[in-house]
C-alpha cells in the first residue's frame, strides 16, 4: 500500500471515528430494520444444527451440583439432510434452449447454454447447491450470488447461509434489496480480530431515468466475536475493492434467495424463510429429553456390586505380611460396605436399563415430528428399521413426496434466476455477449428417474400419442426430460429408421405399438 493510500485510510478512519460508526448487531445500522424475533430464532436455530446445547446440572449422592455434556439426537440436521438428498443430486440436469423454431435464436441461446454450463462446473455449482441445501431447510434460508473476478476474468458465486443474508426491502415477488455479511478472522500479534463485511445491494435511480444497481461494500473491525464493531477502511482487508460499483442494464438483484416451501406461520410478516423444523420446536426437545436420560440410564446402569469392607480393607498379620487381595485391583463393579455380622458379604444392586421404554418413547416422538415435518410415517426410526426407499416413496403417493416436489419448485426457480444474473453479470463484464434468456427458456430436469416409473410414462404417453392427443416430439420430451430441439433430432431419426425397414418390419413395428410386443 502507498504513501497516499495509507493518508487517505487514515482519513477514512478518522471519519468512521467521528460519524461514530460502530456496530453491536447488523440490526443497528441505519438502512437495517430486522425483527430482531427473527433473529433471534436464527440464531437458535444454528446452535441447533451445530448441536451446541448448555451443560445439564445435578447433584450427586453427596449433594454436590455436577455439570455433564447434553446428549442429543440432532434431528435439524437429520431430516434437512434427508429432504435435501430427494430434493436435488448432482446428476440435476440445467440448460437454456430458445422456445421458438428461429435458427437464429437457437443458436445464439446455445451461447448461453454453453456459458452457463462452463460457470457452472468452474464453481463446482450442483455439488455446492448439493452440500448448501441441508443448512437451508434446516436454517430457514441461503442466498447466492455472483461476482466477476478480475483476476481470472470468471464469473464466480459467493453462498450465505441464514445468518449471512438480511432483506432491506421486500414485496409480494420477493426481496429486491439485501444485505451479505461475511466474516473473516485475522490473528495480529496475539490478538485475535474479527472482520466483517457487509455488502449491500441496493436500487437507485440515475439522472436518466434508469434503474442503476448499486453495490455498497463496509467493513467493520472487532476484537468480540459476539459483536460487528467499528468501521474501517476496506483496504486493511481487501487491497483495491471499491466501496461502491454501479451496475445497469440488470432485470433482476444480483443476489438470489431461497427459502424452503411454505409460509413463515411465525412471522408472517417477514419475507424470511422457516427451518423445516422450527414449527417442531417442542418435538424436538422432547426427543432430546428422552434421549439425553437414555444415555444417562446406560451411563449409570453400569454393573454394581456391594461387598462387605472385611473382604476389601487390607490386613496385615503378625509377621507384617498382606493378604491375597479378593478382587482385581482394575474392577471398579465392587464398591465396600460395612454389612456387620450380615452373613451374605455380596449384595448385587444393579438396576435393569429400561431399553424398551425408552426406544418406545423415542418413536413416538418421531412419529409426532414426522407429522409436524409433512413427512411419512416411517422416515425415522430409532429400533434400527431402514428407512423407505424412493421408491416406496412415489409407490405409495407418499406424502414425503409430496412435501419434496413443493421444495423442487422453489430450488427451481431459485436455479433459473441465478442462471439470469449470471449472464447479466457477465453481459455487464464484457465477458459475454448473447440474449439473456427468460425463466421458460431456461430448464431444469432433477433426474427424477428414482421417483417416476419411466414404464408408465412411456405406457402413458404412448397411449396419448396413440389417440392424437399429443405430439411425438412433446411425447419425447416429458418422456427423457430432453430439450425440444433434441426431441426433434430424435425424431428425425425415428423416422430415417423406419423408412429404412422392409414392409414385414414396418408392419411388425404398427402392431407392436398397437398392441404391445408378444411376451
Amino acid at each position: 500500500m502507498g504513501l497516499i493510500e495509507t493518508i487517505k485510510n487514515l482519513f477514512k478512519r478518522g471519519g468512521y471515528a467521528l460519524a461514530g460508526e460502530s456496530l453491536k448487531t447488523i440490526n443497528e445500522h441505519p438502512k437495517v430494520n430486522i425483527d430482531p424475533r427473527e433473529l433471534a430464532r436464527i440464531q437458535r436455530n444454528i446452535s441447533q444444527y451445530e448441536g451446541d446445547y448448555p451443560k445439564v446440572e445435578y447433584v450427586n449422592s453427596y449433594g454436590d451440583k455436577k455439570k455433564r455434556d447434553y446428549m442429543s439426537l440432532n434431528m435439524r440436521k437429520l431430516s434437512a439432510d434427508v429432504l435435501s438428498g430427494l430434493v436435488f443430486n448432482e446428476q440435476c440436469d440445467i440448460y437454456v434452449s430458445d422456445a421458438s423454431d428461429e435458427d437464429e435464436n437457437e443458436n445464439t441461446l446455445k451461447q448461453a447454454h454453453e456459458y452457463i454450463t462452463h460457470v457452472f462446473e468452474h464453481n463446482k455449482f450442483k455439488k455446492n447447491l448439493s452440500d448448501y441445501l441441508e443448512p437451508m431447510l434446516a436454517l430457514g434460508g441461503l442466498a447466492a450470488r455472483p461476482y466477476f473476478n478480475e483476476d481470472n476474468n470468471e464469473i464466480e458465486l459467493s453462498w450465505a447461509i441464514a445468518d449471512a443474508f438480511f432483506p432491506l426491502r421486500s414485496n409480494s415477488n420477493g426481496i429486491p434489496e439485501g444485505v451479505m455479511k461475511d466474516t473473516t478472522i485475522k490473528v495480529e500479534g496475539d490478538k485475535t480480530f474479527y472482520y466483517t463485511l457487509l455488502e449491500f445491494h441496493e436500487w437507485e435511480k440515475s439522472e436518466t431515468g434508469d434503474d442503476l444497481y448499486v453495490i455498497t461494500n463496509e467493513l467493520y473491525r472487532s476484537d468480540n466475536q459476539s459483536e460487528i464493531g467499528k468501521r474501517v477502511p476496506l483496504e486493511d482487508l481487501y487491497e483495491g475493492m471499491e466501496e461502491q460499483t454501479y451496475i445497469k442494464g440488470l432485470s433482476r438483484p444480483q443476489f438470489n434467495y431461497l427459502k424452503p416451501a411454505g409460509f413463515n406461520n411465525i412471522n408472517p410478516h417477514s419475507p424470511l424463510g422457516l427451518g423445516i423444523a422450527d414449527n417442531a420446536i417442542s418435538t424436538l426437545k422432547k426427543i432430546n429429553d428422552i434421549y439425553d436420560q437414555f444415555w444417562w440410564e446406560v451411563k449409570m446402569g453400569q454393573r454394581t456390586v456391594f461387598v462387605s469392607d472385611a473382604m476389601v480393607n487390607v490386613h496385615y498379620d503378625e509377621a507384617g505380611n498382606a493378604p491375597t487381595e479378593v478382587f482385581d485391583p482394575d474392577v471398579n463393579v465392587y464398591k465396600a460396605m460395612h454389612m456387620g455380622d450380615d452373613k451374605d458379604p455380596v449384595k448385587d444392586v444393579t438396576n435393569d436399563i429400561r431399553t424398551e421404554q425408552y426406544i418406545s418413547a423415542i418413536n413416538q416422538s418421531l412419529r409426532t415430528l414426522e407429522m409436524e415435518l409433512k413427512l411419512s410415517v416411517g422416515t425415522f426410526s430409532f429400533d434400527g428399521r431402514s428407512m423407505k426407499t424412493a421408491t416406496e416413496i412415489v409407490s405409495e403417493n407418499d406424502l414425503t413426496y409430496r412435501t419434496r416436489n413443493k421444495n423442487v419448485y422453489e430450488v427451481e426457480q431459485f436455479i433459473k434466476g441465478l442462471v439470469v444474473s449470471i449472464l447479466e453479470l457477465a453481459k455487464f463484464y464484457k465477458v459475454y455477449k448473447g440474449p439473456i434468456p427468460s425463466f421458460e427458456e431456461i430448464g431444469v430436469d432433477f433426474d427424477d428417474g428414482v421417483f417416476q416409473d419411466r414404464s408408465a410414462l412411456l405406457r402413458f404417453y404412448g397411449q396419448a400419442k396413440q389417440f392424437g392427443f399429443i405430439p411425438s416430439v412433446e411425447a419425447i420430451q416429458r418422456i427423457f426430460k430432453v430439450p425440444k430441439k433434441t426431441a426433434e433430432e430424435w425424431m428425425d431419426l425415428i423416422v430415417e429408421e423406419r423408412t429404412d425397414m422392409d414392409p414385414m418390419e414396418i408392419e411388425t413395428f404398427r402392431n407392436s405399438r398397437q398392441f404391445g410386443i408378444e411376451e
